[in-house]
Protein backbone atom coordinates (compact mmCIF):
# COMPACT_ATOMS: atom_id res chain seq x y z
CA UNK A 1 0.00 0.00 0.00
CA UNK A 2 1.11 2.96 -1.08
CA UNK A 3 2.10 5.54 1.92
CA UNK A 4 0.82 9.74 1.14
CA UNK A 5 4.20 11.23 1.22
CA UNK A 6 4.00 14.47 3.95
CA UNK A 7 4.27 17.84 2.85
CA UNK A 8 8.29 18.90 3.39
CA UNK A 9 6.28 22.25 4.09
CA UNK A 10 4.44 21.08 6.77
CA UNK A 11 7.47 18.78 8.12
CA UNK A 12 9.19 22.32 8.67
CA UNK A 13 6.36 23.73 10.60
CA UNK A 14 5.88 20.72 12.69
CA UNK A 15 9.75 21.50 13.44
CA UNK A 16 10.00 24.56 13.98
CA UNK A 17 6.82 24.87 16.11
CA UNK A 18 8.53 21.94 18.42
CA UNK A 19 11.46 24.19 18.74
CA UNK A 20 9.28 26.98 19.73
CA UNK A 21 8.06 24.51 22.38
CA UNK A 22 11.26 23.53 23.60
CA UNK A 23 12.36 27.04 24.05
CA UNK A 24 9.06 28.04 25.72
CA UNK A 25 9.70 25.20 27.94
CA UNK A 26 13.56 26.38 28.95
CA UNK A 27 12.54 30.09 29.60
CA UNK A 28 10.15 28.40 32.26
CA UNK A 29 12.11 26.37 33.72
CA UNK A 30 14.59 29.13 34.19
CA UNK A 31 11.87 31.29 34.95
CA UNK A 32 11.57 28.83 38.21
CA UNK A 33 14.87 28.26 39.27
CA UNK A 34 15.12 32.23 39.01
CA UNK A 35 11.90 33.20 41.25
CA UNK A 36 12.65 30.24 43.55
CA UNK A 37 15.94 32.14 44.31
CA UNK A 38 14.43 35.47 44.38
CA UNK A 39 11.58 34.47 46.63
CA UNK A 40 14.22 32.70 49.02
CA UNK A 41 16.50 36.03 49.14
CA UNK A 42 13.24 38.43 49.49
CA UNK A 43 10.94 36.34 52.24
CA UNK A 44 14.26 35.76 54.55
CA UNK A 45 15.61 39.49 53.90
CA UNK A 46 12.02 41.01 54.46
CA UNK A 47 11.04 38.86 57.67
CA UNK A 48 14.53 39.92 59.23
CA UNK A 49 14.23 43.49 58.54
CA UNK A 50 10.89 43.70 59.30
CA UNK A 51 9.49 44.75 55.58
CA UNK A 52 6.71 44.70 54.17
CA UNK A 53 7.76 45.30 50.62
CA UNK A 54 10.69 42.40 50.22
CA UNK A 55 7.85 39.88 52.05
CA UNK A 56 5.13 41.26 49.31
CA UNK A 57 7.97 40.56 46.82
CA UNK A 58 9.09 37.31 47.56
CA UNK A 59 5.19 36.11 47.57
CA UNK A 60 4.93 37.96 44.30
CA UNK A 61 8.14 35.50 43.23
CA UNK A 62 6.26 32.43 44.62
CA UNK A 63 3.30 33.31 42.27
CA UNK A 64 5.29 33.65 39.20
CA UNK A 65 7.16 30.17 39.91
CA UNK A 66 3.60 28.54 40.71
CA UNK A 67 2.43 30.39 36.83
CA UNK A 68 5.30 28.71 35.41
CA UNK A 69 4.42 25.39 37.00
CA UNK A 70 1.15 25.90 34.82
CA UNK A 71 2.50 27.13 31.48
CA UNK A 72 5.24 24.15 31.56
CA UNK A 73 2.09 21.80 31.85
CA UNK A 74 0.74 23.84 28.80
CA UNK A 75 3.64 23.53 26.60
CA UNK A 76 3.82 19.59 27.31
CA UNK A 77 0.46 19.17 25.93
CA UNK A 78 1.02 21.52 22.43
CA UNK A 79 0.75 18.49 20.39
CA UNK A 80 -2.73 18.02 20.54
CA UNK A 81 -4.55 20.66 19.74
CA UNK A 82 -8.01 19.79 21.93
CA UNK A 83 -5.39 19.10 24.82
CA UNK A 84 -3.31 22.54 23.89
CA UNK A 85 -6.66 24.64 23.75
CA UNK A 86 -7.98 22.82 26.90
CA UNK A 87 -4.55 23.37 28.57
CA UNK A 88 -4.27 27.26 27.42
CA UNK A 89 -7.45 28.04 28.62
CA UNK A 90 -6.64 26.21 32.61
CA UNK A 91 -3.32 28.08 32.37
CA UNK A 92 -4.55 31.64 31.36
CA UNK A 93 -7.39 31.39 34.45
CA UNK A 94 -4.46 30.31 36.70
CA UNK A 95 -3.02 32.95 35.68
CA UNK A 96 -5.51 35.36 36.19
CA UNK A 97 -6.01 34.35 39.75
CA UNK A 98 -2.25 34.72 39.96
CA UNK A 99 -2.70 38.34 39.29
CA UNK A 100 -5.75 39.03 41.33
CA UNK A 101 -4.36 37.60 44.43
CA UNK A 102 -1.39 39.78 43.85
CA UNK A 103 -3.24 42.34 43.96
CA UNK A 104 -5.43 42.39 46.67
CA UNK A 105 -2.33 41.06 48.68
CA UNK A 106 -0.29 44.48 47.57
CA UNK A 107 -3.61 46.28 49.05
CA UNK A 108 -4.15 44.76 52.00
CA UNK A 109 -0.22 45.09 52.91
CA UNK A 110 -0.14 48.28 51.01
CA UNK A 111 -2.75 49.98 53.46
CA UNK A 112 -1.65 48.19 56.48
CA UNK A 113 1.74 49.94 56.15
CA UNK A 114 0.56 53.15 56.04
CA UNK A 115 -1.68 52.86 58.68
CA UNK A 116 0.47 51.46 60.93
CA UNK A 117 3.56 53.52 59.72
CA UNK A 118 5.79 50.35 59.34
CA UNK A 119 9.15 51.59 58.76
CA UNK A 120 12.00 48.54 57.93
CA UNK A 121 15.15 48.56 58.68
CA UNK A 122 17.84 48.84 56.08
CA UNK A 123 18.57 45.23 54.15
CA UNK A 124 21.44 45.09 51.89
CA UNK A 125 20.40 41.61 50.47
CA UNK A 126 16.71 43.67 49.70
CA UNK A 127 19.13 46.32 47.60
CA UNK A 128 20.86 43.64 45.51
CA UNK A 129 17.70 41.35 45.08
CA UNK A 130 15.95 44.30 43.55
CA UNK A 131 18.64 45.28 41.10
CA UNK A 132 18.91 41.99 40.48
CA UNK A 133 15.19 41.52 39.49
CA UNK A 134 15.38 44.66 37.59
CA UNK A 135 17.73 43.02 35.01
CA UNK A 136 16.73 39.83 35.16
CA UNK A 137 12.70 39.78 34.57
CA UNK A 138 12.82 41.93 31.78
CA UNK A 139 14.76 40.12 29.78
CA UNK A 140 12.43 36.84 30.76
CA UNK A 141 9.35 38.87 30.10
CA UNK A 142 10.87 39.94 26.59
CA UNK A 143 12.01 36.51 25.49
CA UNK A 144 8.18 35.08 26.42
CA UNK A 145 6.70 37.70 24.22
CA UNK A 146 9.10 36.52 21.44
CA UNK A 147 8.09 32.68 21.86
CA UNK A 148 4.63 33.49 22.65
CA UNK A 149 4.19 35.35 19.39
CA UNK A 150 5.14 32.86 17.47
CA UNK A 151 2.95 30.19 19.05
CA UNK A 152 0.32 32.41 18.94
CA UNK A 153 -0.13 31.91 22.95
CA UNK A 154 -2.32 33.89 25.28
CA UNK A 155 -1.63 31.73 28.53
CA UNK A 156 2.13 32.36 27.67
CA UNK A 157 2.22 36.28 26.83
CA UNK A 158 0.07 36.89 30.07
CA UNK A 159 3.06 34.83 31.99
CA UNK A 160 5.38 37.15 30.13
CA UNK A 161 3.00 40.03 32.08
CA UNK A 162 4.03 38.74 35.31
CA UNK A 163 7.85 38.86 34.67
CA UNK A 164 7.09 42.67 33.75
CA UNK A 165 4.72 43.26 36.65
CA UNK A 166 8.01 41.54 39.01
CA UNK A 167 10.18 44.37 37.29
CA UNK A 168 7.72 47.09 38.06
CA UNK A 169 7.61 46.19 41.95
CA UNK A 170 11.09 45.51 42.13
CA UNK A 171 11.67 48.51 40.63
CA UNK A 172 9.03 50.31 43.61
CA UNK A 173 10.95 47.44 46.26
CA UNK A 174 14.18 49.50 45.59
CA UNK A 175 12.63 52.92 45.42
CA UNK A 176 10.96 52.49 48.68
CA UNK A 177 14.10 51.13 50.47
CA UNK A 178 16.03 53.46 48.89
CA UNK A 179 13.77 56.15 49.89
CA UNK A 180 13.52 55.18 53.61
CA UNK A 181 17.35 54.70 53.71
CA UNK A 182 18.54 58.01 52.38
CA UNK A 183 15.60 60.74 53.67
CA UNK A 184 13.40 58.74 56.36
CA UNK A 185 9.80 58.47 53.71
CA UNK A 186 8.51 55.20 55.11
CA UNK A 187 5.31 55.66 53.12
CA UNK A 188 6.98 56.10 49.56
CA UNK A 189 6.67 52.48 48.90
CA UNK A 190 3.58 51.64 50.02
CA UNK A 191 1.80 54.36 48.14
CA UNK A 192 3.92 53.32 44.54
CA UNK A 193 3.07 49.78 45.60
CA UNK A 194 -1.13 50.79 45.18
CA UNK A 195 -0.77 52.83 42.15
CA UNK A 196 -0.19 49.48 40.07
CA UNK A 197 -2.84 47.34 41.70
CA UNK A 198 -5.74 48.80 39.34
CA UNK A 199 -3.43 47.76 36.42
CA UNK A 200 -2.70 44.50 38.18
CA UNK A 201 -6.03 43.46 39.13
CA UNK A 202 -7.09 44.52 35.74
CA UNK A 203 -4.84 41.79 33.90
CA UNK A 204 -5.70 39.28 36.23
CA UNK A 205 -9.64 40.11 35.60
CA UNK A 206 -8.74 39.60 31.50
CA UNK A 207 -7.24 36.21 32.42
CA UNK A 208 -9.97 34.86 34.29
CA UNK A 209 -12.11 35.90 31.13
CA UNK A 210 -9.67 35.03 28.69
CA UNK A 211 -9.15 37.74 26.66
CA UNK A 212 -6.80 37.94 24.48
CA UNK A 213 -3.22 39.91 24.88
CA UNK A 214 -1.78 41.63 21.87
CA UNK A 215 1.50 39.79 21.83
CA UNK A 216 4.28 41.54 20.86
CA UNK A 217 6.41 40.51 17.72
Amino acid sequence: MQQTAVPAENSDLVANRAALVARGRSLEYLTIAWNTFEAAVALVSGLLAGSVALVGFGLDSVIESLSAVVLLRMLRADRDAARREAAERTARRLVGIGFLLLAAYVTVESVRALLTRAQPERSLPGILIAIAALIVMPLLGRAKRRVAAQLDSRALHSDSRQADFCAYLSAILLAGLLLHAAFGWWWADPVAALVMVPIIAREGVQGLRGDKCECAS
